[in-house]
């Protein structure tokens, strides 16, 4: 693999994106790799826990939007012919790459702990929200600033669900940013650490857990999953994937382009943020 390291200790999957000097930006390619690693991590019988990882300063800066990157991106072969398509070949890829992959991510059948650290943008809650459990370093901060690009938040639209309807409109209204103890205090994350006993802490409790019985383990996420569901959490997210591909149908009939102006100015802050 090219972006994602895999370790296995003591019955915890270490699974680690390896691409700090971009932040931790997700592409394509790297995307399939974590998801990839996480099927290893399922069909392994010796795995009992999965711990999501970053290398570097940055949890994830989003979802690599340099020009370079843009001007390989697959959607830019596909309105050559609008009349007949429309914006459905977005719709679908993004449908699988990024709503799709957090989805499933959401739903693997072992508990799942992210670790947290330094900035995580946009894309990259959606890496971390769709594990069971989050521990964040005390240099760690959120934000879903997709509404420069004229779109209501990011794929996976998970805000309401952890930070609670009013905290989740002042974040997608202001584009600001949440650091770790509101986090904590909203519920979001479970535990807040200093940044130098990250991946101890989160090592212990993945070990703790692995020696829990994997039957209860795997009850015990499906029962609280589907509570979640009950609540209406799988319509809300798939309404709120929605929304979002509605953003881009907007600006592409009042700009004529998939994104608007904003995307210059989220690639500009996602680099200051890995250089920060």
């Amino acid at each position: 693999m090219s972006y994602i390291l895999y370790d296995m200790r003591e019955r915890v999957a270490v699974v680690t994106i390896n691409r700090p000097e971009a932040g931790n930006a997700q592409n394509a390619a790297l995307l399939k790799e974590l998801d990839e690693a996480f099927t290893r991590a399922v069909d392994d019988e010796e795995v009992r826990v999965i711990v999501l990882r970053t290398e570097g300063k940055h949890f994830s800066t989003g979802h690599d939007i340099a020009p370079e990157v843009l001007e390989q991106a697959p959607w830019n072969t596909m309105f050559d012919d609008v009349s007949q398509t429309g914006l459905l070949r977005m719709y679908d890829w993004e449908a699988k790459h990024y709503f799709g992959y957090s989805r499933r991510w959401r739903d693997i059948p072992k508990p799942t702990i992210a670790s947290v650290q330094g900035a995580c943008v946009a894309a990259g809650l959606m890496l971390c929200w769709p594990m069971d459990l989050i521990i964040a370093a005390d240099d760690a901060r959120f934000t879903d600033p997709v509404a420069r690009m004229g779109i209501g938040g990011v794929e996976y639209q998970g805000h309401g669900w952890e930070w609670g309807a009013r905290k989740a409109k002042e974040m997608l209204f202001t584009a600001g940013w949440m650091d770790a103890e509101e986090a904590h205090r909203l519920g979001m994350v479970n535990r807040v650490v200093p940044r130098a006993e990250l991946d101890d802490a989160t090592f212990a409790l993945a070990s703790q857990i692995a020696k829990m019985a994997p039957h209860a383990m795997r009850m015990a996420k499906r029962s609280i999953n589907a509570m979640l569901d009950a609540q209406g959490q799988h319509q809300a997210l798939e309404v709120g994937f929605l929304t979002h591909s509605l953003g881009h149908a907007n600006a592409w009939a009042t700009h004529g382009q998939v994104t608007t102006a904003g995307l210059a100015e989220m690639a500009e802050g996602n680099r200051a943020a890995a250089k920060d």
